[in-house]
């Protein structure tokens, strides 16, 4: 059985795109079939692999031509993960999608009977609730949410969480929160233990795997590669993989109803 995860938060530099990254290269060295599907006009996952998209050959393609996932689909150099990339002319597609029927379902109906052979499909969304995000929770069957450990980290989170309840109960009752992921957590500091405390008394469902700030996991897109392959001996890459095994085992488990 496949299962769609999307990784969205509407602030930007949280870790949305580094988790879909990382995350898909450790599940995939588990041996699962991982497809990232990268809808961020920024295309930061598409370059972050070391990708791009073939002319013509992007999710904007898949989702406003018609265009096959499959002929969208790239192979990267890590057995097992694929991706869907983004491209520069996805940023008109907000604007584009507004006059499009049904608009909210139009990445549903993109990926339906073209993902089994993937074992994780994880979407990429950009940072905002527009509809490009909205096509991804309607998309999906859980959600990731990544929270920097940094002053005002809960500040918009309930207005996510109210989204996502919207979502459920209007456009995919399947939807589930699965859990929020502390990121750039510095032991070091005081400030990072609060903020941490503080979203695990918010959210009891957040992920017991944190991830630390790490200048090695920053340098790594700029090297087209996942920490697992930059620098596998680092605590980021223990704490990806740590997270991958956490998400093997909980997927499809009783996640928190959006409420």
């Amino acid at each position: 059985m496949t299962t769609v995860l999307a990784l969205a938060n509407q602030k930007g530099g949280v870790g949305k795109t580094t988790t879909a990254i990382n995350l898909g290269a450790a599940l995939a060295c588990r041996g699962h079939a991982v497809l990232i599907v990268d809808i961020d006009p920024q295309a930061n996952a598409t370059a972050g692999l070391g990708l791009s998209a073939r002319a013509g050959r992007s999710t904007y393609q898949l989702l406003l031509d018609g265009t096959p996932l499959d002929e969208v689909v790239v192979a990267t150099a890590w057995e097992g993960l694929w991706l869907a990339p983004s491209a520069a002319d996805l940023a008109g597609a907000e604007v584009e999608l507004a006059g499009e029927e049904n608009r909210e379902f139009l990445l549903t109906r993109a990926i339906a009977g073209a993902i089994e052979r993937y074992r994780f499909v994880l979407i990429d969304c950009p940072p905002s609730l527009g509809l490009l995000t909205l096509n991804a929770l309607v998309a999906a069957h859980e959600v990731i949410v990544p929270v920097q450990c940094e002053y005002l980290a809960l500040e918009g989170l309930g207005r996510l969480v109210h989204t996502l309840e919207l979502v459920r109960r209007n456009l995919n009752q399947a939807l589930r929160l699965r859990g929020l992921l502390l990121t750039m957590y510095d032991r070091r500091t005081g400030l990072s233990r609060q903020v941490a405390d503080e979203v695990r008394r918010h959210f009891p469902n957040t992920f017991s795997t944190v991830i630390p700030r790490s200048v090695r996991l920053s340098e790594a897109p700029s090297h087209g590669l996942p920490i697992n392959a930059y620098e596998p001996r680092s605590p980021a890459s223990a704490a990806y993989d740590a997270l991958a095994e956490e998400v093997a085992e909980t997927v499809g488990a009783a996640a928190e109803v959006v409420s």
